[in-house]
């Protein structure tokens, strides 16, 4: 294990850490030539306003209306409708999917390369540019706006001749908000320190009345405070509209747009929590836009400038790669048994609404225990992360089983119920910590830009997934024969984030390439 010689850790550190405005470029040993390069951070600056109790209960308040319900009903309204329109390769065109004397296989239209092309160019075209000035906090709240009015549009979603309109807004809507998830996790970092207890942290860190690495601990600590509080929320919020859902869908189950109406409630509870972030939150505007750049070209320019550097940020740029890897096995794993259950249930909301309270009910059980644990022993956050990918590991190997018996592997109804409950214990947390991990190894001030490479990691990975994973449904005819080639990717991603990334070091990297990128920018 690397230690650094005092002098340098203590630069480090204040590098880090400091309330003040002036950051010292840490590549340097000698105090003179820390004094002739000093440069600013804004992120940094003691002139942010203090985070209040309000401010940071209306952060959690847009987690728990933003939890996600909306989009899995889109998606499960969507698919209904897409397969209805859809035709029986056996039969030819013209036939039905939902036939009694269908094949069980089902060409539909689709859009999920268009979700994540789309995506792609929103996060990496403006992500960065959510760095300066207010940017940011208009960007979050304009595409939250959006994928508010997309969800809202699914009352036309009536019959299986408005495919077309759904695949539109099914588009919309995930697009959207797959980058309110980005820059909505982009804010926290900037939050975590300047909470009250970062602020005493920091203060005694100054006096001389800890190390640098008990500090460092600290700020850890906090930025996993406020991730599986928000997380919590999230799946509180998640629960609450499943059960508001269940008081449509019970008593008017025989009503043809029920599925409608159940959207409409859950839109409407983001809409009332969410708002009140956008009224609440405090200016942290971050420096201006250089001369002579433009919002919608500083992007490219600046993840070019990264990817130019990485090998000043190794670890940062490993752990992308490997979540690119991770998250495209987990998201495809999800996908797959996703439409197994589905065709188990006939596209039920009402089933889906109960094996949605599971997962939602042990989310939030689990994510409060990995916090006390992780808290009461202070175990830092990648071995935490390691915890949750055992079993990411672990439901793709399930899945394999299904290859040579129908006795097990997601052939049964309980193994659904058995999924929902497995995801929820574990995957829960292994979101938060993700995000955590992408925190502590994102350069100060550049939250933004780090954190859209990383949803675009989380998000778009899965163009590559299911296209590898169609070529092997088509060649052998069997859905399940495609969960090997997801252990395979699951077990190597995870493998490489174990043994591969030092996230003590990989933050104090990300710390000098803020150092020199701010002088160079300004």
């Amino acid at each position: 294990m690397f230690t650094a010689p005092p002098s340098e850790s203590e630069n480090l550190a204040r590098a880090f850490h400091t309330d003040v405005k002036q950051v010292v470029d840490i590549r340097s040993d000698n105090s003179s030539d820390q004094n002739a390069n000093q440069i600013a951070i804004s992120s940094i600056s003691k002139d942010e306003p203090l985070v209040t109790r309000r401010e940071l209960w209306s952060y959690y308040l847009y987690s728990n209306g933003g939890n996600g319900v909306g989009l899995g009903y889109t998606q499960t309204l969507f698919q209904g409708l897409a397969t209805a329109a859809g035709y029986d390769p056996v039969a030819g065109p013209g036939s039905s999917c939902l036939a009694t004397t269908a094949s069980g296989q089902c060409v539909v239209p689709w859009g999920s390369g268009t979700n994540f092309a789309i995506m792609t160019v929103v996060l990496t075209t403006i992500g960065s540019a959510a760095d300066y000035g207010t940017f940011g906090r208009w960007l979050l709240f304009a595409i939250t706006v959006v994928c508010w009015a997309a969800q809202y549009a699914c009352m036309a979603l009536t019959s299986p001749n408005r495919w077309v309109l759904a695949v539109v807004l099914y588009i919309i809507g995930f697009v959207s908000y797959s980058v309110t998830l980005v820059f909505y996790a982009a804010l926290f970092p900037r939050l975590a320190r300047n909470t009250p207890r970062a602020r005493q942290l920091r203060e005694k860190y100054e006096n001389g009345e800890i190390p640098p690495e008990v500090y460092e601990q600290g700020e850890s600590l906090e930025k996993n405070r406020i991730t599986d509080i928000f997380t919590v929320h999230s799946n509180v919020g998640f629960l609450t509209t499943l059960l508001l859902n269940l008081a449509l869908l019970l008593p008017m189950a025989d009503n043809p747009k029920v599925d409608n109406y159940v959207l409409v409630v859950v839109n409407t509870y983001w809409v009332v929590l969410g708002v009140w972030w956008f009224v609440f939150q405090e200016p942290r505007p971050g420096p201006k836009l250089p001369k002579g750049e433009h919002y919608l070209t500083i992007g490219w320019k600046q993840i070019w400038a990264a990817l130019k550097t990485y090998k000043h940020l190794p670890y940062t740029f490993v752990y992308l790669f490997s979540y690119f890897l991770l998250a495209d096995g987990l998201n495809t794993t999800g996908t797959l048994i996703a439409i197994c259950q589905n065709d188990k249930f006939s596209f039920s909301f009402l089933q889906n609404t109960y094996l949605g309270l599971s997962q939602a009910i042990t989310s939030t059980i689990s994510t409060l225990a990995f916090w006390y644990i992780q808290r009461y022993w202070k175990i830092s956050t990648k071995r935490m992360f390691v915890v949750t990918n055992v079993v990411t590991i672990l439901i793709p190997l399930w899945g394999m089983i299904g290859i040579w018996t129908e006795k097990l592997g997601f052939h049964n109804i309980w193994e659904f119920w058995a999924y929902n409950v497995m995801f929820g214990l574990f995957q829960a947390p292994y979101y938060a910590y993700s995000l955590t991990m992408m925190a502590e190894l994102s350069p100060p001030g550049f939250d933004n830009m780090f954190f859209g490479l990383f949803g675009l990691s989380n998000r778009a990975s899965s163009m590559v997934g299911p296209n590898v994973i169609q070529v092997i449904i088509d060649k052998t005819g069997n859905n399940w024969q495609g969960f090997p080639f997801l252990f395979a990717l699951c077990t190597a991603a995870s493998v490489v984030i174990w043994f591969g990334v030092d996230v003590t070091k990989g933050r104090r990297e990300a710390v000098r390439w803020a150092a020199e990128q701010r002088k160079h920018i300004q």
